[in-house]
């Protein structure tokens, strides 16, 4: 208590530096989730999907991201070893941050789509087992973790790959692609509509209190598809073929007509991951506020300031603006060349997988979904599609994630325990 009550005003900014570092990190590696698709298969440009994500990523930070004040991020910790000892707790947090970021910092700069939530989760499992105890850490969730770095790829690949096998059939592989394109696309915007809808009130709508029961969230979520589908419907009339834009690649006309769903989606996976994402800063920087407000007394809940979440989303943005067109560059053309239908069907199988998780409460990394949708798209044409050295590199910096956020953050802990006092 003595430490909190002497050192808390230092305590407290280093955490808004290192949160705003990690958010940083946040918008420089992971936002090219919600973005690298659209981008890759040129429904938009870098620069607009920059505006795009600033504006949904920090919607989603702010408005739907004040939910998300556990003291430990999704319960790893157990936090009674910490009653005697609360500035063990904010120094741990402290570190996560640090090396998070960190390694955030290093994924983003050789372009790799590493999860974010694995590099805290990694950092945090570091300091409790060797810092605190190897009791201190809850073990199960870290199994859940782990089992997901298999399942969610596969899971996303499979939805993607037989999406985009629908779209061959119904679209591309016909006579007729731009025709076919018109009459079918609209059931794939109700899709979007429906997933992206769900997306947002599993993953964003939950943190501004507003929770709907199972009933309600598929009947909105019907509803928001039918609207998506009508509006939809009304812009793909207004596209007309253009002969001289289809000499050249024949598919020219019928791609446009998915470009404007992965506006949509981008928009839309842009919120929700701002929403739910976000935490990944705040969640330790609110564990540190909420230890050092109360003058050391460790509750599961902290009360959570607008200007936290402001550093959240700020920090969000400014990565993406900054840094973040380097892991939008690999997961947009360095898996696989993406049209705006291979994109779309790669972003709607993410979303989709997100739904399914958040309904059976799996663990998953928006990165390593969108990956194993990006994969799923390149299998269905075929391997040599793929271009593997890239994917082995993405395999290998996520196996890397946990042991080097553990490793960097049980540094960070014992330096900062010789620094303030154990």
């Amino acid at each position: 208590m003595e430490i909190i009550s002497q050192y808390g005003d230092v305590l407290l900014f280093l955490a808004v530096v290192f949160g705003l570092f990690m958010a940083w990190g946040v918008g420089a590696n992971d936002v090219a989730n919600a973005m690298g698709t659209s981008v890759g298969s040129g429904a938009i440009t870098i620069k607009q999907a920059i505006i795009i994500a600033v504006i949904f990523e920090f919607a989603g930070a702010i408005l739907a991201g004040g939910e998300v004040t556990a003291t430990i991020r999704k319960g790893i910790l157990d936090t009674e070893i910490f009653t005697d000892s609360p500035h063990l707790l904010v120094y741990g947090m402290l570190a996560s941050l640090l090396s998070a970021g960190i390694w955030l910092m290093i994924a983003s700069s050789y372009g790799w789509p590493v999860s974010t939530t694995h590099s805290i989760v990694g950092a945090i499992v570091g300091f409790g087992a060797v810092g605190v105890g190897v009791d201190a850490v809850a073990w199960d969730k870290v199994g859940n973790i782990a089992m997901s770095w298999v399942i969610s790829p596969i899971l996303a690949g499979s939805i993607a790959f037989v999406l985009f096998r629908s779209l061959q059939n119904l679209i591309i592989d016909t006579k007729h692609p731009f025709e076919n394109a018109k009459k079918y696309v609209p059931f794939y915007m109700f899709l979007v509509g429906f997933v992206i809808s769900l997306v947002t009130i599993f993953k964003g709508l939950k943190h501004v209190g507003l929770n709907f029961d199972m009933g309600t969230s598929y009947m909105l979520a019907i509803g928001f598809g039918i609207v998506v589908a009508l509006v939809g419907t009304i812009v793909i009339r207004r596209i007309q073929v253009d002969p001289n834009e289809d000499e050249d690649f024949h598919f020219t006309s019928m791609e446009r007509i998915f470009s404007v769903l992965m506006i949509i989606t981008a928009a839309a996976m842009a919120f929700a991951h701002g929403s739910n994402d976000v935490a990944n800063a705040i969640g330790p920087l609110a564990a540190i506020y909420g230890v050092i407000e109360s003058g050391g007394m460790i509750g599961a809940k902290s009360v959570l300031p607008v200007w936290v979440l402001l550093i959240g989303g700020g920090g969000i943005v400014f990565g993406l603006v900054t840094y973040g067109h380097k892991v939008i560059a690999t997961i947009g053309t360095g898996i696989t060349q993406l049209t705006p239908s291979r994109g779309f069907a790669a972003t709607l199988a993410a979303a989709a997988t997100v739904v399914i998780a958040s309904g059976t409460g799996l663990p998953v990394s928006t990165t390593q979904v969108l990956v194993g949708a990006v994969l799923g798209v390149g299998l269905a044409r075929g391997l040599a599609a793929l271009d593997t050295r890239v994917i082995n590199k993405i395999f290998l910096s996520w196996l890397v994630t946990l042991p080097a956020g553990a490793i960097m953050s049980i540094v960070f802990f014992f330096i900062l325990k010789s620094l303030f006092g154990a």
